[in-house]
């Protein structure tokens, strides 16, 4: 049995990447207002993949397709009752009742993402069937973070930076947080207290762009494998110069923030349309060029994306799946020099639960009436409370 001192959350995420569903049991202390320095003690974690069926299922509604109303919903369905089943057997594994656990907070799987589409406000699609998810689990959940962001002017994402303030912003560094999921988004912190002046203590954050999603496609397609493990089929592989120049001719990369993106926009249309721009200039070229490429983009998107809106930052640190490939490491660290990279697992969160805990005080944020977005961030009008809760 846990010993516990504060309250729990269980924090769901399941990003871009479709490899499956993190899950984080989460123990926040009683305040409910938001501490300066936030302390989430994580008890247990949980993984549970996706089905390839069900995966095959979600990259298919990720286009219009026929009848995508009702294949929707019933993906949503079918994504709670996994959610549920992810979240029972960690409670099993912690040897606790769903009465003791406050809330659940479920980001669920992006359909859509387009804030600002056509009538000015947009939307976006997060499906998961909290409902259905709170019965199955007897557990209150919150979800659908995204919405009150994009009701108020904002691009509903990314929404980890508030969280990544409260548990890493430094009193003497300007921090950068990178997560690389399936796309790459960049949070950058403003030390807070500082014998040297200025004291910055600002924060924003964006999407800088593709992270994994168009390599883990690519690697599908090739090698029939999900991911590259460490890089390591891409290192095999060189460089081609006029795909990457193709590539980084996307206007997105242009765009200042705040902007954010997915797969509406990068997608295997989108990088089958680079390759045949490059074509009369690349011939010859072999799949693990094509990888090796990717790995390219996604590092030097986000280095250009640091030196172009980050200012100063003394330290960087990288979560999420891409912190695992050693060639993008490699390739982001020489491209920051004598710039320290590390992973946050150094400040305490390892690199594969940071989204799933974010979600966990994102819920917390909601039950207590907190604003949890950062219009900085975002370019929402001001504060928010995000979140609709499914009481239980």
């Amino acid at each position: 049995m846990i010993d516990m001192t504060g309250t729990l959350f269980i924090g769901l995420m399941s990003g871009t990447s479709l490899d499956g569903v993190d899950v984080a049991l989460v123990e926040f202390n009683d305040s409910k207002q938001p501490p300066a320095n936030e302390q989430a003690r994580v008890l247990h974690t949980h993984f549970l993949a996706y089905p390839s069926s069900l995966r095959s299922e979600i990259l298919a509604l990720q286009q219009p397709t026929a009848n995508e109303l009702e294949a929707t919903a019933l993906i949503g369905n079918a994504l709670a009752k996994l959610y549920a089943s992810a979240v029972n057997q960690l409670l099993s594994s912690a040897d606790l009742s769903p009465s003791k656990i406050t809330a659940i907070g479920c980001h669920g799987q992006t359909i859509r993402h387009r804030p600002g589409f056509k009538d000015g406000v947009g939307f976006t699609l997060q499906i998961g069937n909290a409902a259905l998810l709170s019965e199955l689990t007897g557990i209150t959940v919150v979800s659908d973070f995204r919405s009150r962001d994009i009701a108020a002017g904002g691009q509903g994402a990314p929404l980890v930076p508030a969280f990544h303030q409260a548990v890493f912003a430094s009193k003497h560094a300007n921090r950068v947080i990178i997560n690389i999921g399936g796309i790459a988004n960049i949070t950058y912190l403003g030390r807070t207290e500082s014998s040297r002046s200025p004291v910055s203590n600002i924060i924003f954050g964006f999407d800088s762009g593709p992270g994994n999603m168009l390599l883990d496609a690519w690697i599908k397609q090739h090698k029939n494998l999900d991911y590259d493990a460490n890089g390591a089929w891409a290192s095999t592989g060189q460089l081609i110069a006029p795909l990457l120049c193709a590539m980084l001719a996307e206007p997105y990369f242009a765009l200042a923030p705040p902007k954010s993106t997915g797969r509406d926009l990068f997608n295997d249309d989108w990088l089958e349309k680079k390759r045949q721009t490059a074509s009369t200039l690349a011939t010859n070229n072999r799949p693990q060029d094509v990888a090796n490429t990717l790995v390219a983009l996604t590092a030097q998107t986000i280095y250009k994306a640091l030196t172009q809106y980050c200012g100063q930052f003394d330290e960087v640190y990288l979560c999420g799946g891409g912190a695992h490939n050693d060639l993008l490491v490699q390739n982001l660290q020489a491209l920051l020099g004598n710039t320290k990279c590390d992973s946050t697992t150094s400040l305490g969160i390892g690199v594969d639960w940071v989204e799933a805990i974010a979600f966990a005080w994102l819920a917390k944020q909601c039950i207590y009436g907190n604003t949890a977005n950062v219009a900085e961030v975002t370019g929402a009008k001001g504060r928010r409370i995000l979140g609709a809760i499914y009481q239980n």
